[in-house]
């Protein structure tokens, strides 16, 4: 599709087990570098499927830890994606297209290209919303394997975990597996850009944060978290129509009691603009 944000309405209206992950992240990089080559960027990823296809004949459909180790071998050390440590904060860590030309990202951009070849070698590969480090797992006969693609695709066991978990906050006291719940789809690509909204965000651009979030609602429309978020950002800028739009956005989707609240503060909005 020439029109990436045409394209991002288009996955909003798809059924969450319809969307291609890598596809979808695909026209949010354009969105983010228009100038960028997004055309040799899906050339490697049909590639890469094509590769996870040739992978997957030779392993066990039930054996976990080997689809895990190919899935490494196939992006790790062949294709050479690893997690950028050295310029963690860099935006193109978060821009798939980029990601793809320095072979380097956060998390959950790698997790992408780490979902994408699961999902074409036919393996049952979910997004973990694990705090402050996004995992990948495996699934299958009611066994899991989590996977870490910023770490060149190592296998976590529970010691792992938990390591990982007490960095992410110390005083936390929960159990690693209390804290494994696998992501849909969209929420992955919600994780992703979220990297880009803040970021932006934290500089000062609230221009460009703005647009980020309407573009995250281009593919989860019935986020209503998102909706408010939005509001705010309007607000900040001065643009209190758009931002009471969005308000009423909000309050159609959250429940009578928020509902209520989110309708109160419209009503004091338009009488500070009356």
């Amino acid at each position: 599709m020439s029109d990436p944000r045409a394209a991002l309405e288009a996955i909003g209206a798809l059924p969450d087990a319809e969307i291609d992950i890598a596809d979808a992240a695909l026209q949010l990089a354009r969105v983010d570098a228009p100038s960028a080559d997004w055309l040799d960027a899906r050339a490697h990823l049909s590639a890469l499927a094509r590769e996870a296809v040739a992978l997957a004949a030779s392993i066990d459909a039930v054996d976990l830890l080997a689809q895990a180790a190919a899935l490494a071998q196939l992006l790790a050390v062949r294709h050479g994606y690893v997690g950028d440590a050295e310029t963690y904060d860099d935006p193109a860590n978060a821009n798939l297209i980029r990601v793809i030309e320095r072979r380097r990202g956060l998390p959950v951009a790698l997790g992408v290209l780490w979902l994408h070849v699961a999902r074409a070698a036919g393996w049952a590969g979910q997004g973990v919303d694990f705090p402050g480090h996004f995992l990948v797992s495996l699934v299958g006969n009611r066994a899991a394997v989590f996977i870490d693609p910023f770490g060149r695709g190592r296998v976590l066991d529970a010691a792992d975990l938990h390591a990982l978990l007490r960095r992410a906050d110390p005083a936390i006291v929960a159990r690693p597996e209390a804290v494994l719940p696998a992501m849909p789809v969209r929420g992955v690509l919600l994780r992703l850009q979220n990297n880009i909204r803040t970021r932006r965000q934290q500089a000062g651009d609230l221009a460009g944060a703005l647009a980020c979030a309407q573009d995250m609602l281009r593919i989860a429309p019935q986020e209503a978290g998102l909706w408010r978020e939005t509001a705010l950002l309007h607000g900040e800028l001065g643009e209190m129509t758009a931002a009471l739009r969005c308000l009423g956005q909000y309050a159609a989707l959250v429940p009578p009691e928020e509902a209520a609240r989110a309708q109160a503060a419209i009503q004091a909005m338009r009488s500070r603009l009356n």
